[in-house]
């Protein structure tokens, strides 16, 4: 009995070691995958300077996200310091000491914001490009039209701290950034006339893939603190937060002050400060596009 008990504390202590060599390996993994080169053949759109882009890109940074996580300046802000160790401070990207596009050709800024690469070709961890990737390249040129016309300010470069779990989860592939995501096969999309349709309302829901998933079915956000709830369904089946939603009016109340209509709150994970944003028309035609969401293929069967 002595001598059984004896090999299972072996074997214990055995099976630990191997799996925080398994562990360390990840992170290490993961480490080297930050590090990793990504060849992002780009072609560049081209500067725009006039006035109509510049109001168009003001629009873009203020409802797609990028104000809420770069700052109303751009300076550039702590946006996740998660206690579980995840932090994230995003870089100044004007044209001050210490931003990080001062340099950038128009290739640059097309691989940064569709690509999640960076010039020198890494990947850039918290970038959301997924949501950028198909962006036209009119409102692309506005958009950077916008930040290049953004005063000046003193900030500093991007801070990402992961914790050795999600490191070692990227490591493995179970975590991926941008770069991971994104079909490089895919082109921009097209010019789509602005309109309360569907097919505008397309291409407004690009700006959702990156929590929603493509086929907006939710689940969990890749890389999110622990705390973060899944992404709710958007597609229709069991569980479609749609459902909640009888009417455009309904729906446009809640992307605005972010509470349903029964008056419970949603997740302030939610960019609400991005998506109250929008105007009447891209509201409109993103709630019309939901409305007619197919049932993903995985529900499907």
């Amino acid at each position: 009995m002595r001598r059984a008990l004896k090999w299972i504390v072996v074997a214990i202590a055995v099976l630990a070691l191997v799996l925080a060599a398994a562990f360390a390996g990840a992170v290490w993994m993961g480490e080297r995958k930050m590090q990793r080169m990504v060849d992002a053949k780009v072609v560049p759109v081209p500067f725009a300077k006039d006035a109509a882009a510049i109001r168009r890109g003001k629009y873009l940074f203020e409802t797609r996200g990028c104000a809420q996580c770069h700052g109303a300046d751009g300076g550039g802000r702590v946006h996740i310091d998660d206690p579980g160790g995840l932090y994230v401070k995003t870089p100044d990207i004007t044209t001050g000491r210490g931003g990080v596009v001062a340099n950038y050709d128009e290739g640059d800024w097309v691989r940064t914001v569709r690509r999640g690469v960076d010039p020198s070709g890494r990947p850039l961890i918290a970038m959301p490009s997924e949501d950028f990737s198909r962006m036209s390249d009119a409102d692309l040129a506005a958009l950077v039209a916008y930040v290049r016309s953004l005063p000046p300010v003193a900030g500093s470069g991007p801070e990402i701290r992961l914790p050795l779990l999600v490191k070692a989860l990227y490591g493995l592939g179970l975590v991926r950034d941008a770069a991971e995501k994104i079909d490089p096969r895919e082109p921009p999309s097209p010019a789509v006339p602005e309109g309360p349709t569907p097919e505008y309302g397309r291409y407004v829901a690009q700006a959702c893939v990156g929590c929603h998933r493509a086929d907006f079915s939710g689940g969990r956000i890749d890389g999110a603190p622990p705390d973060w709830p899944p992404a709710a369904r958007l597609a229709p089946g069991p569980g479609s937060a749609m459902g909640r939603y009888a009417s455009l009016a309904q729906f446009a109340a809640m992307m605005r002050t972010g509470k349903r209509p029964d008056g419970t709150a949603v997740s302030p994970v939610m960019p609400f400060a991005s998506l109250g944003n929008l105007d009447d028309t891209d509201l409109a035609a993103l709630y019309a596009y939901l409305s007619t969401l197919p049932v993903p293929r995985a529900a499907g069967r």
